[in-house]
């Protein structure tokens, strides 16, 4: 799996299209949500965490303009310290999302967010990818990630999934005069089919179980024969009498 041919792809009127609903999307939840430091993952032609208000925002990536050049696999932050992750169309083109997923949770605060998108597998997109002579380039070339199943990875992790949002259900084309024809998907889809959109924005809380404190068992014991000990004096006293 690769992202090569991606640059080539914001280009066209329907990688255009996609990244405009992402980055409306993105917008609108990372708008209200506070911190020190936040971070998106890959993509750094598009700055999606420009909405928000987090005073230190970088990207880090595997290669070009980013802030930090890294392996997602092995992010160079401590843990507990990020409040924000932005994860735009990582985990479906690269070879080991588990780790990727790890390795976020790491870095995340205790309710630390996390925003994914990706594209979905149970839309026209994924049954293009299915058919003959489907070219296997971006973004055909990945290994899409239906939301359940992200979902189950999510919380095995310990996140709290919130509800995703699906957009774009026009079939995949390059022209923009039948994205312009197929338009009018958007509202029946979001209306009728709205898990079949051709992607998929998912949000998630890094959720920390809190600690109980479990008391020795000798302890209870100690303290129940405190109580008991005045009543069985008391008794015997009164059988002597």
């Amino acid at each position: 799996m690769s992202i090569h041919g991606i640059e080539d792809w914001l280009d066209t009127p329907q990688g255009g299209q996609v990244m405009a609903w992402e980055q409306e999307k993105i917008d609108t939840v990372v708008d209200d949500l506070f911190g020190y430091h936040a971070l998106q993952l890959g993509l750094p032609r598009l700055q999606l965490l420009a909405r928000n208000r987090i005073p230190l925002r970088q990207i880090a990536g595997e290669s070009g303009a980013v802030d930090v050049l890294c392996d997602l696999r092995d992010l160079p932050f401590a843990a507990n310290s990020i409040d924000l992750v932005v994860m735009p169309h990582v985990l479906e083109f690269h070879d080991d999302p588990h780790q990727i997923l790890r390795e976020v949770e790491r870095i995340l605060i205790p309710d630390g967010q996390l925003v994914i998108t990706g594209f979905n597998p149970i839309s026209l997109w994924g049954l293009r990818r299915k058919l003959p002579h489907c070219p296997r380039v971006f973004p055909f070339n990945g290994n899409y990630l239906s939301v359940p199943r992200l979902k189950d990875w999510l919380q095995l992790l310990g996140f709290e999934v919130n509800r995703g949002n699906f957009g774009c259900y026009a079939p995949p084309c390059q022209q923009a005069r039948w994205l312009k024809r197929w338009r009018f998907m958007e509202a029946a889809g979001d209306r009728w089919w709205s898990f079949a959109g051709g992607v998929y924005l998912l949000r998630a809380i890094k959720r920390v179980r809190g600690m109980r404190l479990i008391l020795p068992a000798w302890n209870a014991a100690k303290s129940g024969a405190k109580t008991l000990q005045p009543l069985i004096h008391k008794g015997s006293q009164r059988h002597g009498r």
